[in-house]
């Protein structure tokens, strides 16, 4: 008999959660595989990118993680949230590398100076010198996930599992200021393990470029996962913009963003990631190997930047008007988040922001949620935590 398929959560949307990149861990520049000092990942370059997705009215920013290059995901989201006004920060922290008890609290602390404005993207991959397989790091992640989510709502963490055994008793642990379970969790991964971790565990499910045909299938497919454990899972894309006036301007922009690229570079580039040979990097290389002679796999879907990057590798292309109604066929979908980038990042940011960005209706998953309590601590800074 074949399985009942789960109904998608939010099929028809009238907004959607509209988030922008901060580059922090470089890979920031006017073309890819030729690096400009002008784009180096130092505090000047990245702050002025989140801030000025802020003021251009995103409504967050996904902040990522690298042991390879670039700057502190934490340290660089706590110096900046203050001086933020609207935006959400996505912070990536990668399970594994920091004693959960710390982590929670260091997330817990960054949850109060946003006021709130805080989501978490997990990441599983493997840490320098390590080879888990998958099924052992997204244990490793289920069980991250666990301690923090005791930490957060509960006097005591009691936990004991693969990787931790852990009781700690603390009378006055420090709350996270949103409230029914803390920061909400976005999440990446196609194998099995990963799926089922997100299921059970996570809040949005980060999808990297694919055929809508294909998109449909995975959103499916997590969708009946997540019924399995009583939950429902929102969904979002992880995607890169060129916006122009004219179709022919934004191909033109592609076409001009690759000048430094040939096959031997490209591949050079894409293997000096963590996770290469990670099951989602195969699926954007399936992507790009059905794609016309120009790398288009589908309308304005362009898989040719994946030539120049390991991970999320394809870019929407083309004039307003067809980039609006790309993003409205996948708010058809079902997906109601969206991460996007370009190159230069600050640049690209300003492009959307004219050309699209004011067309779409937008809002804050932590508040449509109900994450944020309805009372707000006398300080940001900490004079309303218990501590």
């Amino acid at each position: 008999m074949k399985k009942k398929s789960v109904k998608i959560r939010s099929p028809h949307l009238e907004g959607a959660e509209v988030a922008w990149f901060a580059p922090i861990c470089n890979g920031d520049d006017e073309f890819l595989g030729h690096h400009d000092i002008r784009y180096k990942s130092d505090w000047n370059n990245t702050s002025n990118v989140l801030l000025t997705a802020d003021r251009l009215g995103y409504r967050n920013i996904l902040c990522p993680s690298s042991y390879q290059v670039g700057q502190d995901t934490l340290t660089f989201a706590s110096a900046v949230a203050p001086l933020t006004s609207n935006i959400n920060i996505l912070a990536a922290i990668r399970c594994g590398e920091v004693h959960p008890p710390m982590l929670g609290r260091a997330i817990a602390t960054l949850d109060h100076i946003l006021k709130g404005r805080l989501t978490i993207n997990i990441i599983s991959s493997n840490l320098p010198g390590t080879n888990l397989e998958s099924a052992e790091r997204y244990q490793r992640s289920r069980e991250v996930i666990e301690i923090l989510k005791q930490g957060w709502t509960q006097d005591h963490i009691d936990f004991k599992g693969d990787f931790y055994n852990i009781q700690l008793d603390n009378t006055k642990p420090v709350k996270t200021y949103q409230q029914n379970g803390g920061p909400l969790l976005y999440f990446g991964g196609y194998s099995p393990p990963a799926v089922d971790l997100c299921a059970e565990h996570c809040d949005m499910y980060l999808m990297w470029p694919e055929t809508e045909e294909r998109l449909q299938e995975i959103m499916q497919n997590m969708s009946n996962k997540a019924a399995g454990y009583g939950r429902k899972v929102d969904f979002g894309l992880r995607i890169h913009m060129i916006v122009r006036e004219t179709e022919a301007a934004a191909k033109a922009a592609a076409k001009r963003l690759m000048y430094y690229i040939d096959d031997e570079k490209g591949k050079e580039i894409r293997e000096r990631a963590l996770d290469a040979q990670s099951y989602g990097v195969s699926r954007q290389a399936e992507m790009r190997e059905q794609s016309d002679n120009d790398g288009f796999v589908e309308n304005h879907l362009w898989t040719g930047i994946g030539r120049a990057r390991s991970g999320c590798g394809a870019a929407i292309v083309g004039d307003p008007d067809q980039v609006l109604k790309k993003i409205e066929r996948y708010m058809a979908m079902g997906i109601r988040g969206f991460i996007f980038s370009g190159y230069p990042h600050l640049d690209e940011c300003k492009l959307f922001a004219n050309y699209v960005l004011p067309h779409i209706q937008t809002f804050s998953m932590p508040e449509v949620q109900g994450r944020r309590p309805k009372q707000a601590p006398l300080s940001p800074l900490g004079a309303g935590m218990r501590t």
